[in-house]
């Protein structure tokens, strides 16, 4: 007994799993005793058991065991986690239990399972007993069925899921034990008793003897429905109500209870679908069109026998169905078409809603197959039309009942109507809606009137049975017109009507019916007989406008006097036409027998003294005795309409309105006096009282009637005025009465005629007109006047602009007939239909006239689309929308073509789907909601699409998906299981795109179809999807699935998941739950009300069914016209005020609450990953539950409430308080800044610009109150609020951009500006362009307002990061990194040309440009305060603007102010550190202190450098010759070559196209004269921009760069084709237009291009010409200097250098004839730089000796061509004894034995003499006029003069007389003292060198002067380089930095710069062209005044000689007086 004393010790738990089974038996007995006495459910002890449980029911002792099941039961019964443990325990259970053969065990094992069940865990039970039922263990297989069969007899089928159990029953019928069988049939008895005959399509397969002894048994069954006996915990409520029903022993229970029991279980649900599309024989479709009707039959067959099958697997049945209604519509054979009937049948009842895709196909033809009269065929066509009924809704099949109503054929119309009848049946009062109900009781209401009886009967069951369902409340108002025999006729079959299931119609009598109409008004009975008011009683009915007695009430059984006075009112007086002699009979009934006599009396006074008692009478008449068309026929009487009096006129006018208002006015007597009346409309003294008779008539006979004839008549007529006048009465009554009727097509023609009338108050009135039917039609009014001219459409679209956003008025008249009426019912009216009475909403798309395209769909169509080849399957599509586009609007029948479309959605060509879904997007516009019926046919199909791999097709689906949930809404998306069927497909694009589809839309809508459901399991699949962006897609869609479903029923679905997924799922729907948006209220009236569909809702109370799951998609519009005061009031109720101000209560506290170190713990949990760090790029769910949760502890309950609600209306509300309170909880304010921040950034992502303005306006607060107390941002609060701000500064909206930019500002106040630095590097790298370039702008503010420490992390990273940008696509980027960089420049200086590092050449001459011209800039600043301030003003809107903050539009903290002023400065000074900047608007106040001008003495340098601060005039004074006129054209010519080298292919094209037009019209040509280097500049920089960006980028169309290629080429050929323009064109542009030319010619991608060959045999051509005219010496240059270009360089291509040697060649060969016109020194000059760099050796080892001989050729042929004085053209080579040209020459020359002569010649001094006289006297002639041609051109002046200067020095006795004696003073002065300057700074050159070397840049460079002896023209000649450096010399043609191409300059300069000898670049010449460009005339006008000097002073100012040093001190002085 030592074992046993020990066990005995143990603890319960461990005795429960001793291996010694007496121990675990006390162990049991313990626990049993121990589980009843623990009371809490929740209690730890319960744990210690729950890996025991399993072993407690699996022990291997059988006494042991039966305790253990004991003790298992206590504790599933009392444990609340034992529901953890059902899968082991049941599985153990099942497996070790079952095959006991103790009873007892049995027994227990099974109340187990069953407690399971009890404590929610029925679907694991049964998953595990189904399992066992596998066992091939039959005791246990019995077992488990017999625990099925109590589960089900206790719980019932809505907690047994019965569909497994069904499916596995025939197997237990065919087991081979009998126990098993036996077992099988008492499950089957007892499946019956729950779900009756569901259960026999199931069993069909079973033997026939079992199924007879089946039969048997459920026949003994009791007749009663079951009842659930045990229930689940949830189910306590249900349990307490079934003990109180045993204890009253009631035995029969509810009939509702019975009839919701009975239908829980579908048949159709146990089924098993059946895929019958690949059982079809293969032959089936040959069959189906054989000509033999046998074959056809067989084939039918076929299908019939597949189609039987009771459930059918979803597929494409759409050819299937294509065929079987061909042969129900065409087929001859009536067998045939009943068969195929039958098949069709079948497919809808197996299919049910999957078929409904096929239902608006198939109806058409069967309803028009019902002309058939065989009662077999007709009961077929039955059975099929009802099959499909079930499978779509009523709404979606009326358009096509509807046109078949009045078909000829009363077969037909019989059957219809008797279709209608059935399926009325199968509608409740929620799915039969007045909005259907309306048109077919209107289509049943004709019927009933019908000839033939058997159609008269249909419609009255029809009616009857509408009635039956919807009730006679509903009913009754369309039946106004019939007599009350018909009416107790559709009362009777309403009577016969049953309704299946046994359900009660709607509406009906008593109860609350009742009520309601007695709500509605007062019973008739009440009314006095005659009242002319309304009851009083009846505030309803006192806004109805006519005084009619009492409106109409639900049931017609008022008094025979009742009724003959309703009918009086309501319907139409219809009056016949009274002859002349009748009218006057009646007439003098009621009129004065004087009046009558003096109506046609000659004396005006007479006839108005008529008039006067004509009213009178009028006015006492009473309405039932006033003969209106008898009075309006006396009216009428001559002098009639012809009236020339007046006053006569107007009273006539005033009685008709008077008669129309009072009497039954009828059509009738409106015919007899519109015409007069719309004569008189456009009278300017009449014209009032005949608008108000319109008006009155307009009331009297209806608007739309009044208006059609009005309207025609003013037409028919010429007068313009009344046209006018008519369409301004027609406004102006839509307005007052509303849209209601108006036939729009009836007016659109007249509408068209006005707006082309010549006058334009027509075309005025005309156009106000379609503003006013825009409110109510809105878009679609647009599509009838797309074919009007430009101007028009621009006007009518500026009229709708003005239109948009406004909301129709309500109307204040109403049609007298209608008031009545519209009293009755227009609460339900409202609610229901969302038709508004001012027919807003979704009625326009009714008024629009619509076109059937049907017929258009042909078969031939339908079978191009389906092709075989592409092409034609394209062309197909193309036809199918030209039909669609032509049509405008189209109706709902569109033949075949949604199945053909279909099929193209999966077109294996990507670009055919993207054209089908284009064709779709049409469909939509064009069909309008009647789209709704194609949802299931063609919507589905286009979310398949989704699922494509291709992103760009996705998009495209997407957008067509979203323009088809515009006109349909979403209900029938929801709705069946289509939706959930795409979801199950395991596509991650498909289920991202459906999914964030679905979260984007589901919160919109206010309910939605319980299918949604259906969704769930789907969506729980995807929050475990292997894709990630699938899994957050769900995340984000569970909250909005969960706001119409509930967290109960969504928990509930994941209960049926397995565990592990199970936990996953249930902890997100916690988390979903959180954040789960609150449904959207109903739409509210701009009257503020909250809700204003209240008082319809209380009137439509009473209905079993509210009508509100028909609004799902009710578009927010309608409710806002209707409505009236009832709807105020309602809105005004008690509840709402009273909520309102117990609310404000709350509000009173502080809004934060000030915790202590919250922040600083928030920052430590980031830091330790205990929370999310605030880093996302879209924020997700849980992002927003840490902040809501942390925000929980130190935010107002109400506030936090407020900030997370689902209208954006209430966070503007909350940013609101927030404002009013910042300044009295600041510090509070402070402690919860971080989580402040934080919401805001959830803000940024929002797209409700009305809150992102309300929260800039916050921060803009916040930041000024951080400032104000010192407060500074911690690094934690500034990375999770700033990288988010500055993804706002990239908004399209300026306004916003501005408030983020001002944000950022004052963010540098309480946030280093370093940090922010880095921040705003990161937002340059964002793909939106505005984003890119406003941060590079902060940027740039940053550098100029903090210096260069603010580059962080250093200035180098940063700046290369910012260079980047400079060669930006997006101009702005570019402009936005050139400032930035610039303002760099001006704080660093030449260091950030380090700092940027390598750029290319493109980017870098921009940049070089940009900084050259701020420097202008800086230099102008000082000039005057005012000239800062305006270009302060004027940057914004330059973009070459230095930087400058956008001041804010509006200050609310008046912080800016400061900012603004100091904005002043850094415009005009980049570099100056804030602290250094001058207050100008200080200066300027101060007046005594600007003359005082300190400034420029205190700086520490010479004083010869202050003339770069001032602004010189940036004119060419060179031309004495200046002209203003000239210059204006200039400027224009400017602008469009500036626009050549625009980086936008367009611009570029467009301002070639200018210039091209300019070049081929000689006479204009001239006008290009001085603009050919500029015009060139930008040409080469077009095709280098071509060769670099363009052609390498994919997105460009290629054929555009040909088309610019070629306007290039085009333009350059007009050019050098004129001679003189050619010869313009100076070396350095020709040698970079070669250089551009030849590389297109080497482009190989230009030859792979369409049309290439053609482009570069143009190019060929364009060379050729560009050599024979330019200028020779130029062009040889440029060759020369391009070739030692290639020759050094050998990145380009190999064939660059060879065709720049053949154009060399080609100018060699014309040497002959051109050696006259060239200047050889210039040519002798570039090949000495060339053989510098190349000497002889160099060349000859080169790989080929071309470039040797090129030279040779080139010299020799020279040589040749001149002789000996060669030698004397070596004038501008140096040193020419080094120079190894000079000794190859006279190799040449001695060759030709000349050497003697030339020796004497060099020897002799007047060497130059003698060769003077050997030239010609003509040649110099010829060569002096050229030169002075030169002087006087601007553009070449100095090249002239220098020219000249030469010539003189040649040949010094020259005679230059001649030349001058005809030219002015001044001109001969000019040259005079242009002369005397080159001279001096020839002599001044070479002490230049010496002492300095000219700079690149503006940096200043050492100029020191050690030299004593320097001459005057030293100084000159610094100051010069000074001027040029600033842009303000005047010459022309400016080199870099003073580099220029003037040939005396070149040699000592290039020297100086290289050892290889350098040219010009036109890239610098480009830099001043282009800044000469921009400089605008007005600038240079505001700078000259600015200076006070005369233009002839300036003149002799820039062109004075500096004679000596005294005199240029002189200058300086003058100069700073100037200044002050």
């Amino acid at each position: 007994m030592g074992d046993d004393s020990e066990w005995l010790k143990l603890p319960v738990d461990q005795k429960c799993e001793h291996k010694v089974w007496k121990a675990r038996l006390s162990g049991y007995e313990e626990a049993v005793k121990l589980f009843q006495k623990i009371r809490d459910e929740k209690s730890p002890e319960w744990g210690k058991y729950l890996g025991l449980l399993k072993k407690f029911v699996t022990d291997s002792n059988a006494v042991a065991q039966l305790k253990g099941l004991e003790a298992a039961l206590v504790f599933v019964e009392n444990a609340h986690v034992a529901g953890k443990t059902t899968g082991e325990v049941v599985s153990g259970v099942v497996t070790k239990v079952f095959n006991q053969p103790k009873a007892r065990a049995k027994e227990l094992g099974a109340d187990i399972c069953l407690m399971y069940i009890e404590i929610e865990k029925a679907e694991v039970v049964q998953e595990e007993l189904l399992k066992g039922l596998d066992n091939k263990n039959p005791k246990i297989v019995v077992t488990c069925m017999d625990t099925l069969r109590k589960a089900l007899s206790e719980y019932g089928s809505k907690i047994v899921t019965l569909k497994p159990i069904v499916k596995i029953l025939p197997k237990q019928f065919e087991s081979r034990e009998k126990a098993v069988r036996d077992e099988a049939k008492l499950l089957a008895v007892e499946i019956y008793r729950w779900i009756r005959d569901a259960i026999r399509p199931s069993l069909q397969t079973i033997n026939s003897v079992q199924l007879k002894d089946l039969e048997e048994e459920w026949v003994k069954l009791p007749t009663s429905a079951a009842k659930q006996t045990r229930f689940l915990r949830s189910q306590q409520d249900l349990k307490a109500k079934f003990e109180q029903h045993s204890a009253e022993g009631g035995a029969d229970s509810d009939g509702d209870d019975e009839a919701d029991t009975v239908a829980a279980v579908d048949p159709y649900e146990l089924l098993e679908a059946v895929d019958i599309l690949a059982k079809i024989p293969k032959d089936f479709y040959d069959k189906i069109e054989a000509k033999k009707w046998q074959e056809r039959k067989e084939a039918l067959e076929a299908v019939e026998l597949l189609a039987k099958k009771p459930k059918l697997e979803n597929g494409d049945y759409g050819d299937l169905v294509r065929a079987l209604k061909k042969v129900v519509g065409k087929d001859a054979n009536v067998m045939l078409v009943s068969l195929a009937a039958k098949c069709l049948a079948g497919l809808a009842s197996g299919l049910r809603k999957k078929f409904g895709t096929y239902a608006g196909q198939v109806v058409p033809t069967i309803l028009e197959k019902f002309k058939e009269k065989k009662p077999q065929v007709v009961q077929a066509l039955q059975e099929a039309i009802d099959a499909i009924f079930l499978t779509t809704t009523l709404q979606n099949l009326s358009e096509d009942i509807l046109s078949v109503m009045d078909n000829k054929n009363p077969s037909i119309k019989q059957q219809a109507s008797l279709y209608l009848a059935r399926s009325f049946r199968h509608c409740t009062q929620a799915t039969l809606p007045k909005s259907v109900l309306k048109p077919f009781c209107a289509a049943l209401v004709k019927q009933v009137n019908d000839s033939a009886p058997e159609v008269r009967d249909a419609a009255f069951e029809a009616l009857g049975t509408a009635m039956k369902v919807a009730g006679e409340k509903a009913v009754n108002p369309f039946l106004a017109d019939l007599d009350k025999l018909k009416l107790d006729r559709i009362k009777e079959s309403a009577d016969k009507v049953e309704l299946p299931g046994g359900r009660k119609g709607g509406g009906g009598g008593g109860g609350a019916g009742d009520k309601k109409s007695a709500a509605k008004a007062p019973p008739t009975a009440e009314a006095p007989p005659k009242s002319s008011a309304p009851p009083r009683k009846n505030p309803a009915a006192a806004t109805s406008k006519s005084a009619s007695g009492p409106p109409k009430k639900g049931k017609p059984t008022s008094a025979a006097g009742g009724k003959a006075k309703k009918t009086s009112d309501n319907k139409e007086v219809i009056e016949t036409e009274l002859s002349i002699e009748a009218c006057e009979d009646l007439a003098g009934g009621v009129l004065p027998a004087s009046c009558l006599q003096q109506l046609d009396s000659a004396n005006w006074k007479e006839r108005l003294a008529s008039m006067e008692e004509f009213q009178r009478a009028a006015e006492t008449m009473d309405k039932g005795q006033m003969p209106c068309q008898a009075l309006v026929r006396m009216l009428a009487k001559k002098p009639g309409w012809k009236e020339t009096n007046f006053q006569v006129m107007q009273m006539k006018l005033h009685i008709v309105a008077l008669i129309a208002q009072k009497g039954q006015f009828s059509k009738t007597s409106a015919n007899v006096v519109l015409d007069g009346l719309v004569d008189k409309v456009g009278d300017v003294k009449c014209g009032g009282n005949a608008k108000e008779g319109l008006t009155a008539i307009g009331e009297a006979c209806s608007l739309p009637w009044t208006a059609e004839q009005v309207v025609s008549i003013a037409f028919g007529q010429k007068n313009p005025k009344n046209q006018a006048e008519t369409l301004n009465w027609l406004a102006n009554a839509m307005k007052e009465f509303g849209f209601a009727g108006i036939n729009v097509k009836g007016f659109i023609n007249n509408v068209k005629t006005a707006l082309g009338a010549t006058n334009p108050a027509i075309r005025i009135a005309a156009i106000t007109l379609l503003g006013v039917m825009h409110l109510y039609m809105g878009a679609p009014l647009r599509v009838f006047f797309e074919d009007e001219k430009p101007a028009l459409l621009a006007q009518i679209d500026a009229e709708f602009e003005k239109m948009q956003g406004q909301s129709p008025p309500a109307p204040i008249r109403f049609n007298k007939k209608a008031a009545a009426e519209e009293a009755g019912d227009d609460g339900e009216e409202q609610d229901e239909d969302g038709g508004a009475a001012g027919g807003g909403g979704q009625d326009s798309m009714d008024l629009l006239p619509r076109t059937d395209i049907s017929e258009k769909i042909t078969s031939d169509l339908v079978s191009k689309i389906g092709d075989k080849n592409w092409k034609i399957r394209k062309e197909g599509l193309d036809e199918a929308k030209a039909i669609i586009v032509e049509a405008n609007f189209v109706t709902t029948n569109i033949g075949e073509l949604p199945l053909t479309l279909k099929e193209r959605l999966g077109d294996s060509n990507k670009i055919l789907v993207q054209q089908t879904l284009n064709i779709l997007q049409q469909l939509a516009t064009a069909m309008g909601p009647g789209l709704k019926q194609h949802v299931k046919a063609l919507g589905f199909p286009i979310i398949t699409v989704l699922g494509d791999s291709k992103s760009n097709v996705r998009a495209a689906a997407m957008i067509t998906l979203q323009a088809w949930v515009e006109q349909t809404g979403m209900k029938d998306w929801l709705e069946g299981e289509d939706l959930s069927e795409e979801l199950k497909r395991e596509n991650p694009f498909l289920r991202q795109e459906v999914l964030g589809w679905l979260a984007e839309k589901l919160p919109t809508l206010r309910t939605v179809p319980g299918d949604l459901m259906l969704c769930v399991p789907q969506l729980y699949a995807c929050l475990e999807d292997r894709n990630g962006d699938v899994r957050k897609r769900a995340q984000d869609a569970l909250p909005k699935f969960m706001m119409h479903l509930g967290f109960e029923k969504m928990t509930k679905a994941a209960g049926k998941l397995k565990t592990s997924s199970k936990d996953q799922v249930v902890a997100m729907l916690e988390k979903a739950r959180a954040v789960m948006p609150a449904k959207p209220a109903a739409p509210t009236k701009a009257g503020g009300g909250k809700d204003s569909a209240e008082p319809s809702r209380s009137a439509s109370a009473s209905r079993s069914q509210p009508a509100s799951d028909d609004c799902v998609d009710s578009k927010p519009e309608v409710k806002k016209i209707r409505g009236g005061a009832a709807a105020k009031k309602g809105a005004a109720g008690k509840k709402p005020p009273a909520k309102g101000v117990k609310d404000e209560e709350d509000k009173s506290g502080p809004i934060f609450v000030l915790i202590p170190n919250a922040k600083e713990q928030r920052v430590k949990d980031e830091k330790q990953l205990k929370i999310l760090k605030w880093n996302f790029n879209t924020p997700r769910d849980e992002y927003l539950e840490q902040l809501k949760t942390q925000m929980s502890t130190c935010f107002a309950k109400w506030l936090q409430d407020e900030l997370y609600h689902f209208d954006f209306q209430r966070h503007v509300k909350a940013i609101g308080v927030m404002i009013e309170r910042l300044e009295s909880e600041s510090d509070a304010t402070i402690s919860c800044l971080d989580l402040i921040l934080k919401w805001f950034t959830l803000r940024f992502f929002d797209t409700n610009t009305t809150v992102l303005m309300k929260v800039l306006e916050y921060l803009k607060l916040l930041f000024a109150m951080l400032n104000a107390e010192n407060y500074h941002l911690t690094e934690y609060e500034a990375n999770s609020f700033i990288p988010y701000l500055i993804l706002k500064v990239g908004e399209s909206k300026d306004g916003v951009r501005k408030d983020v930019r001002t944000i950022l500002t004052m963010l540098c106040k309480v946030y280093p500006a370093s940090k922010v630095f880095p921040l705003l590097m990161d937002g340059t790298k964002s793909k939106n362009s505005k984003q890119r370039a406003e941060c590079l702008e902060e940027l740039g503010c940053l550098i100029e307002g903090y210096g260069m420490n603010v580059c962080q992390p250093v200035p180098a990273k940063a700046m290369k990061e910012i260079a980047v940008h400079i060669g930006d696509r997006d101009t702005s980027v570019r402009n936005a990194a050139l400032n930035t960089v610039v303002a760099v420049y001006n704080a660093c200086g030449e260091q950030v040309y380090k700092l940027i590092g390598n750029l290319s050449e493109k980017d870098m001459s921009m940049l070089e440009e940009r900084i050259k011209r701020s420097a202008k800039k800086a230099a102008a600043a000082p000039a005057k305060p005012s000239v800062a301030e305006r270009t302060q003003k004027e940057n914004p809107t330059n973009p070459n603007a230095t930087f400058l903050r956008k001041p804010a539009q509006e200050d609310p903290n008046k912080l800016n102010q400061a900012r603004q002023n100091s904005q002043h400065s850094e415009s005009s000074h980049p570099s100056i550190p804030r602290e250094f900047q001058l207050d100008l608007d200080m200066i300027e106040r101060d007046q005594s202190r600007v003359c005082e001008m300190p400034d420029l003495v205190q700086h520490k340098l010479d004083e010869l450098l202050e003339p770069i601060m001032i602004p010189e005039p940036k004119i060419h004074s060179v031309s004495p010759h200046f002209d203003e006129l000239h210059n204006s054209t200039a400027s224009t010519i400017n602008f469009v070559i500036s626009q050549v080298a625009s980086g936008d292919i367009n611009t570029s094209i467009q301002a070639l196209a200018q210039i091209d037009e300019v070049l081929r019209q000689e006479d204009k040509a001239e006008v290009m004269s001085g603009h050919i280097d500029q015009f060139l500049i930008a040409t080469f920089m077009q095709l280098r921009l071509i060769n670099s960006t363009h052609m390498a980028d994919e997105r460009l169309d290629k054929r555009d760069i040909i088309k610019l290629y070629s306007c290039i080429i085009g333009n350059m050929l007009s050019l050098f084709s004129m001679e003189s323009l050619a010869r313009e064109a100076s070396m350095g542009v020709l040698k970079d237009l070669m250089h551009g030319v030849i590389t297109l010619m080497l482009d190989s991608r230009v030859e792979d291009m369409e049309d290439g060959q053609q482009l570069i045999r143009s190019t060929n051509l364009l060379v050729i010409r560009v050599l024979e005219k330019s200028q020779q010496t130029n062009m040889i240059s440029a060759l020369l200097v391009l070739l030692q270009d290639s020759l050094v360089t050998t990145a380009g291509p190999p064939k660059f250098s060879e065709l720049v040697m053949k154009c060399l060649w080609r100018m060699t060969r014309h040497l002959p004839e051109t050696i006259d016109s060239i200047n050889l020194d210039r040519i002798l000059l570039d090949v000495h730089n060339f053989m510098k760099v190349f000497p002889k050796e160099k060349l000859k080892q080169l790989k080929n000796d071309v470039p040797h001989r090129t030279l040779k050729t080139l010299l020799h042929t020279l040589c040749k061509l001149t002789g000996p004085q060669i030698l004397d053209h070596l004038s501008m080579i140096e040193n020419r004894n080094e120079s190894e040209l000079e000794a190859h020459l006279r190799q040449v020359v001695k060759h030709s034995g000349n050497l003697s002569g030339l020796k004497s010649d060099r020897g002799n001094e007047k060497g130059g003499l003698r060769t003077d006289e050997r030239m010609s006297k003509a040649k110099v002639s010829d060569i002096l006029s050229e030169i002075f041609k030169k002087i006087g051109s601007k553009e070449n002046t100095k090249e002239g003069l220098t020219e000249l200067y030469e010539y003189k020095q040649k040949y010094s006795d020259a005679d230059l007389e001649p030349f001058l004696k005809n030219t002015s003073q001044f001109f001969q002065s000019y040259v005079e003292r242009g002369l005397r300057m080159i001279e001096s700074e020839r002599e001044g050159k070479s002490r230049i060198q010496t002492s300095a070397v000219i700079p690149q840049h503006g940096v200043d460079s050492s100029l020191t002067s050690n030299n004593e002896e320097l001459k005057p023209a030293v100084y000159y000649e610094r100051l010069k380089i000074l001027r040029q450096r600033q842009g303000l010399e005047n010459t022309s043609r400016q080199g870099g930095g003073g580099v220029e191409d003037e040939p005396q300059q070149r040699p000592p300069i290039s020297s100086l710069l290289s050892s290889k000898p350098s040219v010009a670049s036109s890239t610098d010449m480009l830099h001043s062209k282009l800044s000469q460009l921009k400089e605008s005339r007005e600038m240079y006008q505001q700078e000259h005044n600015a200076h006070s000097n005369s233009p002839s002073h300036t003149h002799t100012r820039s062109a004075s000689p500096a004679a000596n040093l005294d005199d240029l001190k002189k200058r300086l002085e003058r100069i700073k007086s100037n200044r002050q």
